[in-house]
């Protein structure tokens, strides 16, 4: 197998989350989703994304956490990624000091409610803030909800850990070469589109896409739009593939 399409999922996300891609990608390579499992690290999930696949070559999709995840599989094998797509993601580690420690107590107050209440009630709790307003009570908010709910405090409390204790990825940006494009909806409150410019400008030759009308949830809110960028990412790294063989 010369080349396989990797899509990685966020924070409590499954195959849901890329459910809308698999049919417009799957005409270019077979398309892998993983399942972290309890993995606690995002060293961890990438050394499980890169055991898992077998292609020589990869082109890597990553939303939000996945995002992270997908800098990290290039980090540990750049001679493998053919190239990136980073939706809705950010770079940098957990910051120091009162910042950072605010993170941490709101993070482990969410997984406090998830096992108190459940995971359905948390993610009531902390979902609104993912969509674009007007989504909110939509089916595609529910679908996120059910996303959640099919989870387990297990699962999150990995995650919530492979986060605080993420790694800084700003060299990663730096070193990056082949062909990357970055998406960002307009109105991402959790990961704003001034961070992917920040992104953009780091790596060399990147193209970014903002989603117009769009919160965090990109690939589940305007699904046509992303499709429309990412099957013009695979044939852009195709045709980068051929013509380098």
């Amino acid at each position: 197998m010369a080349i396989q399409i990797v899509l990685l999922p966020g924070l409590l996300c499954d195959e849901a989350v890329w459910s809308d891609q698999l049919p417009a990608l799957s005409q270019f390579a077979e398309c892998y989703i993983p399942d972290y499992a309890l993995r606690n690290s995002i060293g961890a999930m990438a050394e499980h994304v890169l055991a898992s696949v077998h292609a020589k070559r990869l082109l890597v999709a990553g939303h939000s956490m996945g995002g992270r995840v997908a800098l990290e599989v290039f980090r540990r094998a750049p001679e493998r990624i053919a190239s990136l797509a980073l939706l809705d993601t950010g770079y940098q580690a957990r910051a120091a000091g009162e910042s950072g420690e605010h993170e941490r107590m709101q993070r482990f107050g969410l997984l406090s409610l998830a096992r108190e209440n459940g995971m359905r009630a948390m993610g009531e709790q902390w979902s609104p803030g993912m969509v674009h307003p007007d989504r909110l009570g939509s089916d595609v908010y529910r679908s996120i909800l059910e996303m959640i709910e099919r989870s387990t405090p297990e699962k999150f409390e990995a995650q919530i850990c492979a986060l605080l204790d993420r790694p800084d990825a700003t060299g990663v940006l730096d070193e990056i070469r082949c062909p990357t494009t970055l998406v960002c909806g307009r109105e991402d409150r959790w990961s704003p589109l001034a961070r992917h410019e920040e992104m953009h400008t780091r790596i060399q030759g990147s193209r970014l896409h903002a989603i117009e009308q769009c919160g965090h949830m990109s690939t589940m809110e305007r699904p046509n739009h992303v499709n429309e960028v990412l099957v013009d990412w695979a044939r852009w790294s195709i045709s980068k593939e051929t013509a380098n063989a």
